[in-house]
C-alpha cells in the first residue's frame, strides 16, 4: 500500500483525503464554505464492515487482517451528477458531508470546494503526517561499532 497520492487520478486524491479526515472535519469546512445544495439518496448511509488486508513485512503474501466498520452512501444532485463515499467508522454524517464534496467536485463549483474543503483537508493531513514522524525520530536509535584495534 502507498501513502502518497496518485496523480494520475484525482478523484482518488480527494476520496482519500475525505475518507482519512477525522470525525466532523469534512461537514464544518464544506458547511462554512457553502449552503449545502438539494440532493436525493441513490443509496441512503449504510453501515457495515469491509474485509482489510495486509501484507507481512509490507511486502510479503497478503492476508485477511480483519475487518472494519465502514459508513457508504450515494447520492445525486439536482443537476444528476452523483457523489459516492465511503468512510471508517460509524459516521453517517460524515459519509453524507463526502458524498456532497464528491458530486460537487464534479461540477462547476470544483475550484471552490478544492479551496475550500479539500486543501484544508491535505495541510491538516500533512501535518498529521510531519507530527507522527516527528515523534518516531524522537524513539530512534542509533547504532555504532568502535573498532578494538586487534586487526
Amino acid at each position: 500500500m502507498k501513502d502518497s497520492p496518485d496523480h494520475d487520478n484525482p478523484r482518488k486524491v480527494w476520496m482519500g483525503l475525505m475518507a482519512k479526515a477525522p470525525e466532523g472535519r469534512v461537514a464544518a469546512l464544506l458547511d462554512a464554505a457553502m449552503t449545502r445544495p438539494a440532493y436525493r439518496w441513490l443509496r441512503a448511509p449504510e453501515i457495515g464492515t469491509a474485509m482489510v488486508r495486509g501484507r507481512a513485512g509490507g511486502r510479503g503474501a497478503a492476508f485477511n487482517m480483519g475487518e472494519v466498520t465502514v459508513t457508504r452512501c450515494a447520492l445525486t444532485l439536482d443537476d444528476g451528477t452523483v457523489g459516492h463515499a465511503y468512510v471508517q467508522g460509524r459516521r453517517t454524517a460524515d459519509a453524507t458531508a463526502a458524498a456532497l464534496v464528491d458530486a460537487l467536485m464534479q461540477g462547476p463549483d470544483a475550484d471552490r470546494i478544492r479551496t475550500a474543503v479539500l486543501d484544508p483537508l491535505a495541510d491538516e493531513q500533512t501535518d498529521r503526517r510531519a507530527a507522527r514522524a516527528t515523534r518516531a525520530a524522537a524513539t530512534k536509535v542509533e547504532f555504532f561499532t568502535m573498532t578494538r584495534g586487534e586487526d
